[in-house]
C-alpha cells in the first residue's frame, strides 16, 4: 500500500498490522479502521485510493456509502425516542401512526419490524426514483401493503422498507424524518461524520465505490430477493456508476433510511461508542437497560426465503454470531452494510468499531472479520 495514514496505540499494533495485511490479501482499495475502547481512540487508520479515477487518496474524514449501517443508525434513534419514553417498542405501530393500521397490519409493532418480522420485506408498488426521493408516495406504499405472511411469524431481510417505516415512526413522534433526528439529537451534538442523506458541500470528498472482479450479481428482477434490495427496480444494485446507483450524488443525497447511510469509519466507530460508552466528555447515549433490550434475540435461524445465514438479530441490530458476524460477545450489536462494511459496539468490552471500504467484495469478504479478531486478541492482552 503506498498511502497509509493515521495511528494506534502501542497495546492495539494487531490492529494496524491487519489493516495493512488486508491490503496485501485482498484487492482492496481504498479503507479506514477506527476503534474506540471506554470512550477514547485506541485506533483510527486508513489507506488507499478514494476514487480511482482521479487517484484522490484517501484521508482520515473520508466517508464512503455504507448502505445498511443506516439500519443502525434509525435503530439507535428508535431505542433513544424509547428510553426517552416517546416510543414503546411493543406498541402497535399504528399508535404513532393511524394510517398504517390496514390490511392486517393492525397490531403490528416497531419490534417486530425491527426484528424484520412484519412480513412487509418488499412492496407490491414500484415507486418511481423522484418518488422514493419525495418520502411520502412510500409511506403510502407501506399502508397500502399486505404483509406476504402473518406478522411477527417469519423472519426476513427487510431491505429499505424496514427504514422508512421505523422512520416514519421517528417522523410521527418527532416531526423530523430520521436523518434530521439523527442529527439534531446525535450527529451535529458529537461532531459525527454520519449522515442518512449526504450533504452537497460533502459529495466531493467522499470516497467513490467500484466492484471486485467476480462478485456474484442479483438473481432475476423478480426474485424477491432483488426486489427487496432494489425497491422493485426503481433502485439499481449494485450499478455503481448508471444513473441512480450508489455513486450517484442525487442517491447519496436523498434520505434512504434502510441501506442509504454515507460515512467515515470515525463517524460510526464514534456513534457505537458514544452508544455503549460515551464521549467527547458526554454520558452514554444508552443506557445498561436499553442495551440489554436491544440484544434480546428477536430473530434468527431459517428465513422465509428458505435460508439460514447464521444472522441472529436483535431489536434493529445484527448480534454476535460465530457464523455470520463475529463481534465480542452477546452485548456486542451492529449492522453490515453491502460490499464489506461493518460496525459495532459492546458496553461490557466498551468498544465502538467501523471498517469502512470503497471496494465492494461479496460472499466471503473477511476484511472486517480479521480486523475485529485483532481487536478482540489486543483486549485480552
Amino acid at each position: 500500500m503506498e498511502h497509509y495514514g493515521g495511528w494506534a496505540d502501542e497495546h492495539y499494533g494487531a490492529v494496524a498490522d491487519t489493516f495493512a495485511r488486508n491490503f496485501a490479501d485482498f484487492p482492496e482499495l481504498g479503507a479506514a479502521v477506527t476503534v474506540f475502547v471506554d470512550g477514547r481512540k485506541v485506533a483510527e487508520l486508513w489507506g488507499g485510493v478514494a476514487d480511482r479515477r482521479t487517484g484522490r487518496l484517501w484521508n482520515q474524514d473520508t466517508p464512503v456509502p455504507v448502505f445498511s449501517c443506516a439500519k443502525g443508525i434509525v435503530s439507535l434513534c428508535a431505542h433513544l425516542l424509547a428510553q426517552e419514553g416517546r416510543l414503546d417498542l411493543d406498541a402497535p405501530v399504528s399508535r404513532y401512526w393511524p394510517e398504517f393500521a390496514q390490511h392486517g397490519k393492525e397490531s403490528l409493532t416497531c419490534r417486530t419490524v425491527l426484528g424484520h418480522r412484519a412480513g412487509l420485506p418488499a412492496l407490491d408498488r414500484t415507486p418511481a426514483f423522484e418518488e422514493i426521493a419525495a418520502w411520502t408516495p412510500v409511506i403510502r406504499a407501506i399502508e397500502e401493503q399486505k404483509p406476504l405472511w402473518e406478522p411477527d411469524t417469519a423472519y426476513e431481510y427487510h431491505g429499505h422498507v424496514f427504514g422508512f417505516l421505523i422512520g416514519e415512526v421517528v417522523r410521527r413522534i418527532t416531526g423530523l424524518t430520521p436523518g434530521a433526528y439523527f442529527r439534531r439529537a446525535v450527529g451535529d451534538p458529537l461532531g459525527l461524520r454520519a449522515w442518512i442523506g449526504l450533504p452537497a458541500e460533502e459529495t466531493d470528498g467522499r470516497a467513490r465505490l467500484v466492484e471486485a472482479e467476480g462478485r456474484p450479481g442479483m438473481p432475476g428482477p423478480e426474485h424477491l430477493l432483488t426486489r427487496i434490495v432494489t425497491m422493485n427496480g426503481a433502485l439499481v444494485f449494485p450499478g455503481l456508476d448508471e444513473p441512480h446507483g450508489w455513486n450517484d450524488p442525487a442517491l447519496l443525497a436523498m434520505e434512504l433510511p434502510g441501506a442509504g447511510a454515507t460515512a467515515s469509519a470515525s463517524g460510526l466507530a464514534g456513534l457505537y461508542a458514544a452508544a455503549v460508552t460515551g464521549i467527547e466528555g458526554r454520558e452514554r447515549l444508552l443506557a445498561p437497560d436499553t442495551v440489554t433490550d436491544a440484544v434480546r434475540e428477536v430473530s434468527s435461524g431459517k428465513g422465509w426465503l428458505g435460508f439460514d445465514a447464521g444472522a441472529r438479530w436483535g431489536s434493529g441490530f445484527l448480534l454476535d454470531s460465530s457464523v455470520f458476524r463475529p463481534m465480542l460477545g452477546e452485548r456486542s450489536f451492529g449492522n453490515d452494510g453491502a460490499g464489506g462494511q461493518f460496525a459495532f459496539g459492546d458496553d461490557e468490552f466498551g468498544v465502538g468499531f467501523a471498517y469502512v471500504a470503497n471496494r465492494m467484495i461479496g460472499h466471503g469478504d473477511a476484511r472486517a472479520d480479521r480486523l475485529i479478531a485483532a481487536v478482540r486478541t489486543c483486549l485480552a492482552g
